[in-house]
Parts: C-alpha cells; sequence; structure tokens
C-alpha cells in the first residue's frame, strides 16, 4: 500500500484528513506561529541578540587588519600598546559573542519547546474530536507520528536550525556590508562566485518540499506496519505468517529508505554547489586580490581580513543549505500537524448555552432519524422510536442492520444525517459535553483497559474515587469475592490492553467502571458477548444490579438478553419493524424476531 492510499480511502467516504499539502512554506510558517504564539515570545530580545552575536564574528577580521596595518606595518616601527589594545578588543568580542549567542540559543530553545508542546498538546486532543470514521481510516501510525515524530521534526528545526539560521543570516549581511567597505571588486567576485547557488535555491526549495512530504507520510506508513504486528502478535503467531509480515514491514522500511534516499539526494546536489561556489569564491579572492594589491588598490591587511570575511561569509551559506533540507522536512512535517487541526471535528459543542440533563432515569426519544456515512448508503431509516424512562430495552437485528449504530447515537459519538435524538426532551446536540458524559455511559463489546491498575482502570468512571468506593461499588455489584481472590486485588495490573485478564475479568472492569460512574443511562454493546461460561453468570447478576434503576439500552446478540429485558427492538435494514416483550414478538410468525430467535436458538443447541 502506498503512503497515500489512506487519505484517498477517507476521502472516498467524504471525512478525508487534510494533509496541508496545498500551504506554501510561508503560510505554513505563519499558521503554526498562529497555533504556537509561544514560538515568538521575546523575539525582540532574542534578535538583539542574534544581532550582537552576529557582529562580533567580524570584529576579529576588522582587528586583524588595523593589527596588520597601523599596529605592525606602521612607517616608524610596531606600535605595541595598539597591537594590545586590538587583542583586548578582539578577546572582548569573542566574549561578548559568545554571551549573546549563550542567550540567544537558550531563549530559542525555551520558546521552541514551549510552543511545540502547545502545538503538540492541540493536535492530540483534535485527534479526539475527529470523526470516528476519519480515525477509523486513517493509519493509527500516521497518526501517532503526526503528534510526535512530526512535531519532533519541527522542533529540531526550531532549537538547532532556527538558531543556525538566524546567526548565518546576520553573519553574511554583516561580512557583505564589511567587504563592501574594503573592497567593493572583492565583495562582486565573492557574490558572482555565489550566484547559480543562490539562482538555484528556489528550485531545490520545491524539490526538497515535495521529496520531503513524501518521506513524512512514509514514516507513518512504516510505523503502521511494524506497530500492528506488535499488536496483533498473537494472531501472527497463531496463523504462522511471520515471513508474510516481515516481508510488508520490510517493504514500508525499504520504501521510507527510497525516499529519504531520493530528498538526501537533491541535499548532496545543493551542498556540492555550495562547496564548488566557495572554493571559487576562495580562488577568487585571492587572484584578484594579489593584482589590486600589486596595483595599491588595496592593502596587505586588508587582503587578510578579506580572506577571514570571506569565510564568515562562506561558511553560512553552505550551513544554509543543510539548514534548507532541515527546514523542508520540519515544514512537511508542520503541514502534517496543521493537516490534523484543520481537519473538521464532526460533533459541535453548544458551549456555555449548552443544556443539563437532571438526575434520574432518562427517556430517550429517536425523532425520525436517518443516518448515513458520508458517501456510503443510509444506516438508519426514519427511526421514530420512543423509550420511556427507566425501562430495559434490548436492540436485535441481523450483522449490518444498523443496530450497533443506535449506540454511538445515543452516547453522541455521532450525530444523525437528519432527525434528532431527544433525551429527556433535549437533543442530545445541545446538551453540554460533561453533562452527556455524566449521565449517559457506554460500555462496549470489549472494554478497552489500559496498562495500568484494576483501581485506575476503574477511575475512569469517575476519577476522585476512593478505594473505599471502588471496594463498595464492587460489593454492590456482587464481584468483591473476584477481587479478592486476584493477586493484588485493585493493585493488579492488567498489562497493555487488558491482556493480563481473561475477556469475561475485563467485562468485569468495564461493568465495575460503569457502575462507579452511575450514569442515568446505561448503553451495553452486548457487553456478555465475549464471555467466558465460567463468568457469563457472575457477569449476568453483575449486568442486573447495575441496570437497576436506570434506564439501560443494550445491544443484544444473544437469546438471554432479548429474553430479559422488558421490551426488544428489532431493526432491519435500517428500519424498525417490530418491537414488544420477547414473548408477544414470537407470536408473530411472520416477524423477523422469530427468525432471530429460530437462529439462537439452533446455535445453542449445537
Amino acid at each position: 500500500m502506498t503512503a497515500v492510499e489512506p487519505e484517498r480511502l477517507a476521502s472516498r467516504s467524504g471525512t478525508s484528513m487534510t494533509t496541508g499539502d496545498d500551504l506554501g512554506g510561508l503560510e505554513t510558517i505563519r499558521r503554526g506561529i498562529h497555533h504556537s504564539p509561544e514560538l515568538i515570545e521575546g523575539i525582540r530580545v532574542t534578535a538583539l541578540l542574534a544581532v550582537v552575536a552576529s557582529a562580533g564574528q567580524v570584529v576579529v577580521p576588522v582587528a586583524v587588519q588595523q593589527t596588520l596595518d597601523r599596529g605592525l606595518g606602521r612607517p616608524g616601527g610596531t606600535d605595541v600598546p595598539f597591537v594590545v589594545l586590538m587583542g583586548v578588543v578582539a578577546a572582548l568580542a569573542v566574549g561578548l559573542t559568545g554571551l549573546a549567542s549563550y542567550g540567544m540559543t537558550s531563549r530559542l530553545f525555551r520558546s521552541a519547546e514551549h510552543g511545540l508542546a502547545t502545538l503538540r498538546t492541540k493536535a492530540f486532543r483534535h485527534v479526539h474530536d475527529l470523526p470516528l470514521l476519519t480515525q477509523n481510516t486513517e493509519r493509527r501510525g500516521s497518526l501517532v507520528s503526526r503528534v510526535t515524530s512530526d512535531v519532533d521534526q519541527v522542533s529540531q528545526f526550531l532549537v538547532f536550525g532556527g538558531l543556525l539560521f538566524v546567526v548565518s543570516i546576520g553573519q553574511v549581511l554583516l561580512a557583505t556590508i564589511v567587504m563592501l567597505v574594503y573592497s567593493w571588486q572583492l565583495t562582486v567576485v565573492v557574490w558572482v562566485c555565489f550566484a547559480p547557488l543562490f539562482l538555484s535555491l528556489r528550485f531545490f526549495q520545491r524539490k526538497l518540499s515535495e521529496a520531503y512530504g513524501v518521506v513524512r507520510r512514509q514514516v507513518g506508513v512504516m510505523l503502521s506496519a511494524i506497530s500492528e504486528p506488535v499488536v496483533g502478535a498473537a494472531v501472527v503467531r497463531s496463523y504462522a505468517v511471520e515471513a508474510r509480515t516481515q516481508a510488508r514491514i520490510d517493504e514500508a522500511v525499504l520504501t521510507h529508505q527510497r525516499m529519504s534516499t531520493r530528498a538526501q539526494g537533491f541535499t548532496a546536489v545543493s551542498f556540492s554547489l555550495g562547496g564548488i561556489s566557495a572554493g571559487l569564491a576562495n580562488a577568487g579572492v585571492i587572484v584578484v586580490g594579489v593584482k589590486l594589491g600589486f596595483a595599491g588598490e588595496i592593502s596587505a591587511g586588508e587582503v587578510l581580513a578579506f580572506a577571514f570575511l570571506v569565510t564568515l561569509f562562506v561558511g553560512p551559506v553552505q550551513m544554509g543549505t543543510q539548514i534548507l533540507t532541515e527546514a523542508q522536512s520540519a515544514i512537511a512535517g508542520w503541514r502534517r500537524v496543521i493537516g490534523i487541526l484543520d481537519t473538521p471535528a464532526d460533533l459541535v459543542d453548544p458551549g456555555p448555552d449548552g443544556h443539563l440533563l437532571p438526575r434520574g432515569p432518562i427517556d430517550v426519544r429517536f425523532d425520525h432519524v436517518d443516518f448515513a456515512y458520508p458517501g456510503g448508503p443510509p444506516v438508519l431509516r426514519d427511526v421514530d422510536l420512543t423509550i420511556e424512562a427507566g425501562r430495559r430495552v434490548a436492540i436485535v437485528g441481523e450483522t449490518g442492520s444498523g443496530k450497533s449504530t443506535f449506540a454511538k447515537l445515543l452516547t453522541r459519538l455521532m450525530d444523525p444525517s437528519a432527525g434528532a435524538v431527544l433525551l429527556d426532551g433535549i437533543d442530545v446536540r445541545d446538551v453540554t459535553p460533561a453533562a452527556l458524559r455524566s449521565s449517559v455511559v457506554l460500555v462496549p463489546q470489549e472494554g478497552f483497559l489500559f496498562d495500568d491498575t484494576i483501581a485506575a482502570n476503574v477511575r475512569y468512571g469517575r476519577l476522585d474515587a476512593t478505594v473505599d468506593e471502588i471496594r463498595a461499588s464492587a460489593a454492590e455489584l456482587g464481584l468483591h469475592d473476584w477481587l479478592a481472590g486476584l493477586p493484588d486485588e485493585l493493585d493488579t495490573r492488567v498489562g497493555q490492553r487488558g491482556e493480563s485478564l481473561s475477556a469475561g475479568e475485563r467485562q468485569l472492569v468495564a461493568l465495575l467502571r460503569a457502575h462507579l460512574a452511575d450514569p442515568d443511562l446505561l448503553v451495553l454493546d452486548e457487553a456478555t458477548s465475549a464471555v467466558d461460561p465460567r463468568l457469563e453468570m457472575r457477569i449476568g447478576r453483575a449486568l442486573e444490579r447495575l441496570m437497576s434503576g436506570r434506564t439501560s439500552v443494550t445491544i443484544a446478540h444473544r437469546l438471554s438478553t432479548a429474553e430479559n429485558a422488558d421490551e426488544v427492538v428489532v431493526v432491519d435494514q435500517g428500519r424498525v419493524v417490530q418491537r414488544g416483550p420477547h414473548a408477544v414478538l414470537l407470536t408473530d410468525p411472520d416477524g423477523v424476531y422469530v427468525g432471530l430467535h429460530r437462529s439462537w436458538v439452533s446455535q445453542q443447541g449445537s
């Protein structure tokens, strides 16, 4: 798969993540500073220090010229006090340059890291606001690389390349001014030698920008190719596809190598051109300088000083080619981060005008709801459904019928394409996010656990919960004896993604987390579907207590879930085709529910 396929895939779905490739270099920097204003904090003082550091560089050549022409070459003999004075001036200039460079470096470092921390935080937070479809179609490695390695690339340039760029520009300008004072002829020689390089910079900038844009995208592809087999190591080993997996990783690594080598090729050409220009400039200064010296138009001290100044001119220009490379790589990364921030979130926060939900069981209303993924066919069609407060409702249907979309709409992981989802008569789009999350809790089919203790994972339901409150919650769900049987009870570590626990135990943690959150509307995407038989009865009892006293909507995949519900809602091809108690629905021989029930019974029998 190529580096751009995820973007194309998302684009076909109408939710492509912005790449930022249409931004020019200066526009990218402007937008980057807009998102991270800390980057230019105290820029005037930093710029002043840069001027001092650059000015100090040209003091030594001038001091050398004055020492030769007025100190050592004085007609009446060496002027020792003047020579000593020039030495002191040169030493002071070197010391002042060092102090100014230190001050400039430390200030650039602090402002760069502060600004980039802001950029990284904004990007990370915005990732959570992106449409679910965008997150699902975008490679995880690409998302991670945008927030990590792309920002790191910008950081390296701003802290080091940016520093060198500021100093280099200052040195080139000051060196040119002083060279003009000594000899306009030699200054012209130097600039003529570097003219081809300067004229070709625009070409190399464009080529480097394109090349490093591909490199930064390929980093995300490579991270995905490497990280996925690590997460899915059990599948790789179980199906003995190590060779195929390694081939996929090798292909991603080699593609990254080819793209990087191509980009570095442009850098090598520009750097070589800089070296050729420097050699020509030095040779031209010597030849023309000697000629001017014999003609009496320039002194020996001025020629020597000019040689020093050429070095001050050549060094920054050659360094500029390397800076150009780092700049294009950094700008490519900056574009990708800005691309995240430019991708619109699909859920609009109502802000201070948002409503709160009253405590207590919530009644639910789907008011002629339609839903379709961008560019896709309708998933739900004209759903008009009311669920009374305190009722236990099971939503059933064939795979792909649209039943899981109910859970996403109820918890506002997505918004309907048409119609409205109302909670206690309030459109969920008008409820503040904090109120919605405190009143409505989703227990997904596979409760995600973080690599921490059970207590830490349970506290995601309520962050300020004490150990005693967690134990009390476990006791209410009948899980206290299960916790007591764990090696370290609440301090037991669950491992990455909860892999130290069984599937059933992970669900127990998820139910305990939901109970601690104390929601008024509980939405379960069949939380018992992946449970081993040993824990099924325990989870069933915990669920019974968890649903007590609150409205619950369960996306059901099992017969027992539908049988125990107060009401069953049957979904077929995106429409609600039946609703009623389990026993009543079984009396309709032509109904969709009878066919589902027959399928469940046959599965249990087998």
